[in-house]
């Protein structure tokens, strides 16, 4: 019965990994760069490089919400919606935007932006479009070019399969803290098994959280029924009720002047003396039905949605209030998705997220191959592999080396297109997923050891570029953000380098296990004998 439960735990640890492993490898891969989605936007975007950040721009923030607001009154005061966005510790950029009128075949309003100095409130320049790290925390959930839904779907399911293979994968393992400290090398699968213990035992804690909390953020898409049967009107109706700030009035037509915004910002000053605003909204502004709507961030708090306040933009009267009185279910369901976006993260703990994203990685790419080099090596001298086994050889290649290729093109793409194309945000995904698919070919017309050397090479040379692209398009480099500390700057450039070397080691690698495999061939049965006894 012992017997027959492990090998039944074994299964299925086996074959729920493997079924979604490439697809749970760009979940955990595009997830891992968006724990610093704020430091890529602010790098793709050298046009704001010589904005400062802001000591004190908590004392600014009312000078700044009146200038933009004074501005917005000037431009744009018959507009439907107005937002202003406030310098943060990640993010020293403060614009302010309004809502155009919409157009019949559109489907939202267009909005038109503009950029300040936070020092000086002086415009500059709009930076150079793009998606910046956005890109990739959007990828890891809705895969891009996929229904929204159906993509979703697809993460659930595969995040589901990942959190049956961590509890098999712990059931399964006798001596899992022995595993912790156990690697043989030249082993073959022997070492990628010991590889894949590591990786999964050592951030064990938060590959079961980033999981476990992942199918918590889209539990309302996979159990929508309770929501469903206590609501009349469903899921809508529920999260206008947990979150009254975000339920919409109908718009009026009477004019109503917009209340001075120091009534507004006192109160909110009242109710929280240390308020850091992150964005300040106001809807149908100079009429009756204008609301003003205040998000405050969250800081190193356990919540992803920190407190907000809805005034009548007429009178400044307090409307509504977010997360004073909230459930002990809905606290829980915010303090999941908080965990999982890591937004509480200092940049020590952001770090630490990064590092266990990156041994998930590890963990899923070591599993697969290890499954591959399992079969092969258990084919006989003159046996040919099979079309599954073909398959997984191609995925593993075409996605473990294709989407780091990939990732360093995009990052390329950024700096060299030109600044006037048209859509040029999606060109630069366009050049993303065409050298995805690059690799993929590389990978369908031979998975060999050779091919893999190939593309560490390739890896290293795109890699390395990153840097060497961006000091020469713009007036930095890693080396004067070292000098000028300006890390989220150098680290980008940086973790190039250190993966460029990384390749360059994978490459020497197999490069030298390919010799070795050469010189094997060309022994006589005797001297093979010999050797391996």
């Amino acid at each position: 019965m012992k017997e027959n439960f492990f090998r039944s735990m074994t299964w299925l640890h086996t074959w729920v990994g493997l079924l979604v492993c490439w697809l749970l490898f760009l979940i955990f891969f595009a997830g891992t760069i968006s724990f610093f989605k704020d430091e890529i936007t602010y790098w793709s975007e050298p046009e704001t490089h010589t904005i400062t950040h802001q000591d004190n721009r908590l004392d600014k923030q009312r000078q700044q919400i009146n200038y933009a607001v004074e501005q917005l009154q000037n431009k744009a005061a018959d507009s439907s919606s107005w937002r202003i966005y406030l310098p943060e510790p990640r993010n020293p950029l403060y614009t302010y935007s309004y809502a155009e009128p919409k157009q019949p075949e559109q489907r939202r309003a267009k909005f038109t932006e503009t950029y300040l100095d936070p020092a000086t409130n002086e415009e500059i320049a709009p930076p150079r479009e793009t998606k910046g790290g956005y890109f990739f925390y959007r990828l890891h959930f809705d895969l891009h070019y996929i229904d929204v839904r159906t993509a979703r779907w697809l993460v659930c399911l595969a995040s589901l399969f990942m959190l049956i293979a961590l509890i098999t994968g712990v059931v399964i393992h006798k001596r899992i803290f022995k595993d912790m400290f156990s690697f043989r090398k030249n082993k073959g699968s022997r070492s990628w098994l010991d590889a894949h213990n590591v990786s999964s035992v050592l951030a064990l804690p938060f590959h079961i959280m980033i999981t476990y909390t992942g199918l918590i953020t889209l539990i309302f898409m996979v159990f929508p029924y309770p929501a469903q049967t206590v609501y009349e009107k469903g899921l809508q109706q529920m999260f206008n009720e947990a979150s009254p700030i975000r339920a919409r009035v109908e718009s009026s037509d009477v004019p109503a002047p917009l209340v001075s915004m120091n009534t507004i910002l006192d109160q909110v000053y009242t109710r929280s003396p240390d308020a850091d605003i992150g964005f300040f909204f106001i809807r149908d502004a100079n009429k009756e039905s204008s609301r003003v709507s205040v998000y405050l961030n969250t800081g190193k708090e356990v919540v992803d949605n920190g407190a907000a306040f809805l005034f009548s933009g007429s009178t400044g009267e307090l409307l509504a209030e977010q997360g004073k009185d909230w459930s002990a279910s809905a606290r829980f369901y915010d303090s999941m998705t908080a965990l999982h976006a890591g937004r509480l993260a200092s940049p020590l703990l952001r770090w630490l997220y990064f590092l266990c994203g990156i041994a998930g990685c590890a963990m899923i790419a070591t599993g697969c191959i290890m499954w591959a080099k399992r079969l092969r090596e258990r084919l006989k001298p003159q046996q040919q592999a099979g079309v599954g086994l073909k398959l997984v050889e191609t995925l593993n290649l075409a996605t473990l080396m294709g989407l780091p290729f990939a990732t360093a093109s995009f990052f390329i793409a950024n700096r060299l297109l030109p600044l006037e194309m048209v859509a040029r945000a999606d060109k630069e995904i366009l050049v993303f997923f065409l050298a995805w698919l690059a690799m993929t070919v590389l990978a369908i017309i031979s998975s060999s050891k050779r091919q893999w050397q190939l593309a560490a090479w390739l890896n290293a040379l795109v890699c390395f570029a990153v840097p060497l692209v961006n000091a020469m398009t713009t007036e930095g480099n890693w080396i004067s953000y070292l000098l000028t500390q300006n890390w989220a700057l150098f680290c980008v450039d940086f973790g190039f380098i250190i993966a460029g070397s990384l390749f360059i080691l994978q490459g020497k690698k197999l490069r030298t296990a390919s010799k070795k495999v050469s010189t094997r061939r060309f022994q006589k049965p005797k001297e093979l004998k010999e050797q391996q006894g």
